[in-house]
């Protein structure tokens, strides 16, 4: 196991809410295939920080490769509605592709 996972998975055990600790944890998860744990960390980020827009962006292209369009489908609309929240115009149009991407498969 990388020093890094061991390192992340420790911060986040000893309960940080740093939604960008969390995400480097899911990344970190993603790149090793480990899709479920990965997927519960996109989770823990967006119940702590629902307008941390990578998360959005990041669990829809891991649940559209996983062939998971309705859930992938969900993440883009509700990281779409954040977008617009906080008025981020490069991540909305990132997830508005995705999500035709993902309804036209």
């Amino acid at each position: 196991m990388s020093k890094r996972l061991l390192f992340l998975e420790k911060t986040v055990a000893d309960g940080s809410v740093d939604p960008f600790v969390n995400y480097c944890l899911a990344q970190e998860y993603r790149a090793k295939k480990r899709f479920s744990e990965a997927l519960a960390a996109f989770k823990r980020i967006r119940s702590l920080s629902v307008t941390y827009l990578p998360a959005y962006l990041m669990a829809g292209q891991l649940l559209e490769e996983l062939g998971r369009g309705p859930e992938a489908t969900e993440w883009c609309l509700a990281g779409i509605e954040q977008a617009k929240a906080v008025r981020d115009g490069h991540t909305l149009g990132e997830l508005e592709s995705l999500l035709a991407r993902v309804q036209s498969a």
